[in-house]
């Protein structure tokens, strides 16, 4: 398949058919015999299984800000990294942490992460999405305000036959009630189907939607993790796709042209099941560790340190893989020299180690910061 083919692949529609000499794209939902196999109903007992885990070990870590914290800034470097938006965990924490101006693409990271902590507040706040709640995401990730394209979509044709791959809604009006369309089906709370088929069709209809000028994969991405929260599968925005698509890329857009080409959804489901359910293997791992190393820390800090000892400070450092003593004064309520104290302290037995970045001094969590490195 032609490389231009795959770059623009998150356009690609559920059902294109013929009419009027254009393609069009239907609405929502597809025939349940069609996205309810065998094969599928047994990848979505597996992946609801390991789903369920994930929910509950989630619950067993004391501070849920250390999960949200941590994991969605690396799914807003995932995310990003399918657009080619490239940075590194370094930098995301330490522009974070300090004032001074990241560069373009650190910053789309963290207008990323924005994204998705808005979308968080939405969902706790009115338990469902409407229109402009879509459109105020992709607005914090691409910052402007263009809204929903008036312009027709852009027609993807193979570069090597000419041969029309799929037309993407024409205009304002078809968008727009295709959008609607899509919202009734995202937010009803007796799904047609089981919410994780439905997460799969909901991603494919929102992408061949595509309904913004830019930054619709990552608002998508978004929009999945929210749908996860919304069914209460999850409670906090803590599963992502994103690694795994990177990973599995091109059989992505594969899947998603088999749909296009032979309204096969059955392995586009199943593709999507088995990505949440190798991510939720992936991130209870990743919680483990984040919980085992916050456990010694705590032994180790209480047996070295106790003069210095309490349980929120080591918190903190598992809220904030970057400290600096402005986080430790609001946390722990003490001045500026105890924090600074506190976090000198730390580092002289080995728990943070410091580095200064303009005027400020910034301490890093190691043991941290190490597991959310890894692969």
């Amino acid at each position: 398949m032609c490389t231009f083919f795959y770059i623009f692949g998150t356009y690609r529609s559920l059902v294109s058919q013929k009419k009027e000499n254009k393609y069009v794209l239907s609405p929502l939902p597809p025939p349940k015999s069609k996205i309810e196999s065998i094969e599928i109903l047994r990848q979505l007992s597996r992946s609801s299984r390991v789903l369920g885990e994930l929910k509950g070990i989630a619950r067993t870590i004391p501070n849920q800000k250390m999960l949200i914290n941590a994991i969605v800034l690396r799914e807003a470097k995932d995310s990003s990294a399918i657009e080619n938006i490239i940075t590194t965990h370094d930098e995301l924490y330490k522009a974070l942490s300090v004032k001074a101006a990241p560069d373009q693409e650190t910053k789309e990271v963290i207008n990323y992460r924005k994204a998705i902590l808005k979308g968080f507040d939405l969902i706790q706040a009115q338990g469902f999405l409407r229109h402009n709640d879509i459109i105020a995401l992709q607005n914090i990730i691409i910052e402007n305000k263009g809204g929903i394209r008036k312009t027709p979509g852009k027609v993807l044709k193979n570069d090597r036959t000419g041969e029309v791959v799929y037309t993407p809604p024409q205009d304002f009006q078809e968008t727009n009630a295709l959008l609607s369309n899509f919202l009734e089906y995202y937010n009803l709370r007796q799904s047609y189907t089981e919410p994780l088929i439905n997460l799969a069709i909901l991603h494919y209809q929102f992408e061949s939607i595509h309904p913004f000028y830019d930054g619709n994969g990552r608002t998508g991405r978004i929009l999945n993790i929210l749908y996860l929260i919304l069914n209460g599968l999850i409670e906090i925005p803590i599963l992502y796709l994103s690694s795994y698509i990177n990973e599995n890329k091109s059989e992505y857009y594969r899947l998603l042209n088999l749909v296009n080409k032979s309204d096969e959804w059955e392995s586009w489901i199943i593709y999507m099941l088995k990505a949440i359910e190798a991510t939720s293997k992936q991130t209870i791992e990743r919680i483990t560790q984040i919980k085992e190393s916050l456990e010694a820390t705590i032994e180790f800090v209480a047996q070295t340190a106790s003069k210095i000892y309490k349980k929120e400070l080591i918190e903190l450092l598992y809220e904030h893989p970057y400290s600096k003593i402005e986080y430790v004064v609001k946390k722990m309520g003490v001045e500026r020299k105890a924090a600074s104290r506190y976090l000198q302290k730390l580092e002289g037995i080995g728990v943070l180690q410091s580095q200064k970045i303009g005027k400020e001094k910034i301490y890093m969590n190691v043991a941290l910061l190490e597991i959310l490195k890894r692969h």
